[in-house]
């Protein structure tokens, strides 16, 4: 059999991110993360906050970054009342069948999360999974954290999850391979400045290949906490995983910030 010559999933002509996350193998790539972990990270933010004392019908949240709506659907499914925001077409629109399937109450917008719309109408807002970082200037990762303030209620919450930067430089694994379904995976990591990239080969039974890339800004405690309480933002505290547990520098794999506005 000839190999067929590699062909690039990218359009070099717009942000990884605009082609990458509206591409049908995007879900299959990460179908790994199921429901149950985006139940346990819900279940840890409402915990940690305070909220899961509330009653969810007189809450607003909003989702940034929210993909197929994992977290989205998980708290419509407790009763909130969610906006699910994100800039991939095909994403929202797995995320509004899935919410029909479940009889669920979900409002879903598109656009960019730099230009989400202000006016204080949420309760608690979450960006979650590593959806920060994405673009080229950091001004750009200000600008979310600005229009996040603007769009929060007087004392409304944000929980903005991150990678550890620490712990991912001591268990960077550079390359791996896996199958989905049919599909051989190759996955590239590599740290560039400051940033992670990661370049993923998919390879298709007839030996059809696809490559795309992803590259996230990674951002320090002191810095990102930093940027934060520059929009006003108060820090109440950092879990160090889904389940909760306090934030290690050394151990944490993630960095979930809670923050509040005044």
């Amino acid at each position: 059999m000839v190999e067929s010559p590699d062909t690039s999933g990218a359009d070099k002509s717009r942000q990884w991110f605009e082609t990458w996350f509206n591409h049908p193998l995007y879900l299959e790539v990460y179908s790994h993360r199921d429901q149950d972990e985006a139940a346990l990270c819900i279940r840890t933010i409402l915990s940690l906050t305070g909220l899961e004392l509330k009653d969810p019908a007189s809450l607003a949240v909003l989702d940034i970054a929210c993909g197929a709506g994992r977290h989205a659907l998980e708290l419509a499914r407790l009763g909130y009342c969610v906006t699910g925001n994100d800039l991939s077409p095909f994403l929202l629109e797995e995320a509004r069948k899935e919410a029909l399937n479940c009889r669920l109450q979900l409002e879903l917008t598109c656009c960019d999360m730099r230009h989400i719309p202000v006016g204080g109408l949420f309760d608690l807002v979450v960006q979650l999974f590593t959806s920060f970082g994405y673009f080229d200037v950091k001004e750009d990762d200000q600008m979310v954290l600005n229009k996040v303030y603007g769009a929060l209620k007087s004392g409304g919450w944000y929980v903005l999850d991150l990678i550890n930067p620490i712990y991912l430089a001591h268990n960077l694994v550079s390359e791996t391979q896996r199958t989905v379904g049919d599909l051989l995976l190759l996955e590239e990591r590599a740290f560039d400045e400051d940033k992670i990239t990661k370049t993923i080969t998919i390879t298709h039974p007839l030996g059809e290949r696809l490559t795309f890339s992803e590259s996230v800004r990674l951002y320090s405690r002191e810095i990102i906490v930093g940027m934060l309480q520059s929009e006003g933002f108060s820090l109440t505290g950092i879990a160090g995983n889904y389940q909760g547990d306090p934030y290690m520098e050394n151990d944490s794999p993630r960095m979930m910030i809670f923050c509040r506005k005044p």
